[in-house]
């Protein structure tokens, strides 16, 4: 503004901080001309590719308020069965590097040498392949049916629980 305008009757800015009558300009005056004052000192840049703006993490807060016991059910046998194949395959591997290390034989050395027996015992007739088998084998079948019996009692003990006090609380990000 000039200090013709200022004697015409316009009223300055309220936020200008020089007078115009004193023939300075406004802060306004110098919003406006400050934009178009600044221009890009290098124009290389013009090319660059500028990355993309970060997104926001998105949450989600659920409530796990019941399990299902079907679900439970067959998650549970499965697992179960799983370990059963692994506890024999187990015992069958540790049957047989037992065997190959001789720790039958000496065994056996140690015990008719306490016993004063000299062929009484032969722990290879009690531990034999099949007997350890068989033993694994039925642990295996009796770890499957309480496995599974007791994941479904726990399902079910938590489907009462969070029916009374809500459930437990999962966050989820999309990270």
């Amino acid at each position: 503004m000039s200090a013709s305008s200022a004697s015409k009757g316009v009223k300055p800015a309220k936020n200008s901080s020089v007078s115009p009558a004193k023939g300075g300009t406004t802060t306004a005056e110098k919003k406006q001309a400050t934009p178009a004052a600044k221009k890009p000192q290098n124009q290389s840049n013009k090319g660059l590719v500028r990355p993309a703006p970060r997104a926001k993490v998105r949450r989600a807060r659920l409530v796990v308020s019941k399990v299902d016991t079907w679900s439970v059910l067959k998650l549970a046998f499965l697992l179960s069965v799983a370990l059963g194949i692994i506890t024999v395959v187990a015992s069958l591997v540790l049957w047989l590097v037992l065997n190959l290390t001789g720790l039958f034989d000496g065994i056996n050395e140690m015990l008719s040498m306490l016993g004063g027996n000299a062929g009484g015992t032969d722990i290879k007739e009690f531990l034999s392949l099949g007997n350890v088998a068989l033993f694994a084998t039925i642990i295996s079948v009796v770890n499957v049916i309480l496995l599974t019996a007791l994941s479904v009692l726990g399902a079910l003990l938590y489907n009462i629980a969070a029916a009374l006090i809500g459930g437990i609380g999962v966050t989820l990000t999309d990270d």
